[in-house]
C-alpha cells in the first residue's frame, strides 16, 4: 500500500498566529513549514523553522520547492516578497490583497469604493500637508504612518490644532519612507470585528461579530457574540463579502469597525487571522485558524456558528497566574511562549459558557481572582 502524501503549508512569519495555524493544520494532516528572521520565533516550538530574511532569495526558493500553498501571519510580510514567491507556488490571500492592506490610503479607498464608510482622512507627506490636512478635517484627528504600524504603534493622536508640531516631530521622519495619513477622530459607541473567511472555491462565511475593547491601542477584551447588534451583523456581513470578491480573496481576514449612530465605518482591514477571533479555537465549531488552513488549501470550510458566548481577555505584557482560568469550567488557557516585554501580547484566556448570564458570572469569577476587574469591567457591563 502506498503511503499517503500529506500537504505542506508554507507560512511566512512565525509569531504566535503561525504558530497557532501550525497547531489547526495538524489534525487535518497538514504540515507546515514557517519562515522567520528570528531563530527564536515561537512557531518553532511546534513546526519546523527555516531561520532567513524576506530578501534571502535563496532561502525562499527552497521554501516554496518544499510547500504546495504559501500564506502569512502578519500584514508586515513585505508584498513584494509574497508577489516573488506566487511565480513559483500558489499563495493565499493573493499579494494584491496584502499589498492594499499594508497602506492604509489603499485601504480606505477601496473600502469607499465598497460602499463601507470611513471616517474622513487626507494623505500627508509634508509639514505644509499636515496643516492643509487639519484645516480640512479638524481635531481630534490622528496621524497614522501609512505603512507599517499596528497595536497602536506608528501613530499620534492630535487634541487640538496646537498639537501639529508635536505629530511631525513624531512621524513626520516617516513621511519619505512610508507617507503619512491623517485621519478624523470618532467618537464610536462601540467597536466591533466581523471575521470572515472564503474558501478557493467561492465559499464565503463569517463568525457573529465581535464586541472589543483596547488599551492604548492594544486590544484588551473581546466578547462574542456582540449583543444587541440589530441589523448590524447582516450589514456587516454584506461588507466583508464585498470586500472579498473585490479582492478574490482566499482565506481569514478580519474588518475593524466602529458603530457610531447605529452606522458602521471602516477602520482596518487585517488580512489574517486575527487577535479579535482567538475567541473561535474554543468558542466556535471551527476556528479561524482551522478554516483559513481549508481555505487556503482548498478544502471545504467548517461551521463557523458559536457554540454559546465567550469572552477572550488578552494578556500583555506578562501572563498572570493560570490557575484561576484553569479552576474555571470551560475556560482554555493559552501562553505563546513569549518572553514577557511591555506592550508585547504574551498570551490569551478564553472563558466559554451557553448563555450572557453563566459567562458573566465566570467572567466576574476569574477577573477577581486574577486583579483584572478593571479589565473585565466593559464586557460585564454588556453582559448585564
Amino acid at each position: 500500500m502506498s503511503q499517503r502524501r500529506q500537504p505542506m503549508l508554507g507560512i511566512l512569519g512565525g509569531g504566535q498566529l503561525a504558530r497557532m495555524l501550525a497547531l489547526a493544520a495538524a489534525p487535518l494532516g497538514v504540515k507546515t513549514l514557517v519562515v522567520d528572521s528570528s531563530a527564536d520565533a515561537c512557531a518553532g516550538q511546534v513546526t519546523q523553522l527555516v531561520v532567513a530574511d524576506w530578501t534571502d532569495y535563496a532561502a525562499l526558493e527552497a521554501f516554496a520547492a518544499q510547500v504546495d500553498v504559501v500564506t502569512f501571519d502578519f500584514e508586515n510580510v513585505p508584498a513584494e516578497t509574497a508577489r516573488w514567491l506566487a511565480e513559483r507556488v500558489s499563495v493565499f490571500p493573493e499579494p494584491q490583497a496584502l499589498a492594499v492592506a499594508q497602506d492604509r490610503l489603499a485601504e480606505k479607498t477601496l473600502f469607499r469604493e465598497c460602499n463601507l464608510q470611513t471616517p474622513e482622512f487626507m494623505a500627508v507627506d509634508t509639514r505644509e500637508e499636515l496643516d492643509r490636512a487639519l484645516a480640512a478635517i479638524g481635531a481630534p484627528s490622528i496621524l497614522k504612518t501609512r505603512r507599517l504600524g499596528y497595536d497602536g504603534k506608528g501613530q499620534f493622536r492630535l487634541k487640538s490644532m496646537a498639537d501639529a508640531d508635536a505629530a511631525w516631530a513624531a512621524l513626520g521622519a516617516q513621511a519619505v519612507a512610508h507617507g503619512l495619513i491623517l485621519e478624523a477622530f470618532v467618537p464610536f459607541d462601540r467597536e466591533l470585528s466581523v471575521i470572515a473567511v472564503r474558501g478557493r472555491d467561492g465559499d464565503f462565511r463569517t463568525w457573529p461579530l465581535t464586541r472589543n475593547w483596547h488599551t492604548d491601542g492594544v486590544l484588551a477584551l473581546s466578547l462574542a457574540p456582540a449583543l444587541d447588534i440589530d441589523q448590524l451583523q447582516q450589514r456587516a456581513t454584506a461588507l466583508a463579502r464585498t470586500l472579498a470578491e473585490r479582492l478574490n480573496y482566499v482565506g481569514v481576514f478580519a474588518l475593524e469597525l466602529f458603530v457610531k449612530d447605529g452606522e458602521l465605518l471602516g477602520n482596518e482591514m487585517a488580512p489574517r487571522v486575527h487577535n479579535s477571533g482567538h475567541w473561535t479555537i474554543e468558542g466556535a465549531h471551527t476556528s479561524q485558524f482551522e478554516n483559513h488552513v481549508r481555505a487556503v488549501l482548498g478544502m471545504p470550510l467548517g461551521d463557523t456558528g458559536a457554540r454559546g458566548v465567550s469572552v477572550m481577555f488578552n494578556w500583555i505584557g506578562e501572563l498572570p497566574d493560570a490557575a484561576p482560568v484553569l479552576r474555571t469550567v470551560d475556560a482554555h488557557w493559552h501562553d505563546y511562549g513569549k518572553q514577557a516585554r511591555s506592550g508585547r501580547k504574551v498570551g490569551h484566556a478564553t472563558l466559554c459558557a451557553p448563555d450572557a448570564a453563566t459567562i458573566a458570572a465566570r467572567l466576574a469569577e476569574v477577573a477577581k481572582a486574577l486583579g483584572r476587574e478593571e479589565q473585565a469591567e466593559p464586557a460585564l457591563q454588556a453582559l448585564t
